[in-house]
Formats: C-alpha cells, sequence, structure tokens
C-alpha cells in the first residue's frame, strides 16, 4: 500500500466533494454510507459558502491521532531546545531509586 493510500486523505474533488445543504438533506443516507469508501472529505455548503465538513469516523479519528502525535514531538522538540532533557542512563537511575532494580527472571 503505498503512503498517500495509508496515511493521508485523498484531495477534494470538487465536482464530487461539495454538496449545497439542500442536496445533502435529499441524499442524506447515500451521502452518509459513502463516506466510509471515498476517504475524502464532504464538504456542504449553505447560501454558496462552506457550512460543514463531513468525515467517516476512520478519517476523523486518523486526522485527531495525527495531530496528537505531531503536538506531542512538537513539545519534544521544545523540551530538547530549552534543555529539558535527561539521558537514559540517568532515567534508569531514577526509577531504580524509585521503585527498585528490576528483578530478572531466571
Amino acid at each position: 500500500m503505498d503512503r498517500s493510500e495509508n496515511s493521508s486523505t485523498r484531495a477534494l474533488q470538487v465536482a464530487e466533494d461539495i454538496v449545497p445543504i439542500g442536496e445533502l438533506k435529499a441524499h442524506l443516507s447515500e451521502k452518509i454510507r459513502d463516506l466510509r469508501g471515498r476517504r475524502r472529505p464532504l464538504v456542504v455548503t449553505q447560501n454558496g459558502k462552506a457550512a460543514a465538513v463531513l468525515l467517516a469516523p476512520e478519517e476523523f479519528d486518523r486526522l485527531t491521532t495525527q495531530a496528537h502525535f505531531v503536538a506531542a514531538v512538537q513539545e519534544g522538540l521544545a523540551d530538547l531546545d530549552a534543555g529539558r532533557i535527561v539521558r537514559d542512563k540517568d532515567v534508569g537511575r531514577r526509577l531504580d531509586a524509585r521503585f527498585g532494580p528490576l528483578k530478572s527472571k531466571k
């Protein structure tokens, strides 16, 4: 599976992906059913302006997870830039001091 299929929403197709609210009301079941297979957002317009965007639940979850990951990486990089880092061996020592050393299996 190539990266674009796996990790990103497909590009918006103006002719298929923008629908007036009246058309959405008339064909709501069909439009909702089609969301899962299309992997593209459906833009709903009202009075000629974008009013809402519909996504399949899986796409919403994927986008949310991706945003949380990016935020965590940015936070880690900011910590690195600010000098708020701890080396691996220091983490191990701190954990051992607080919880005791790991017991090895025999």
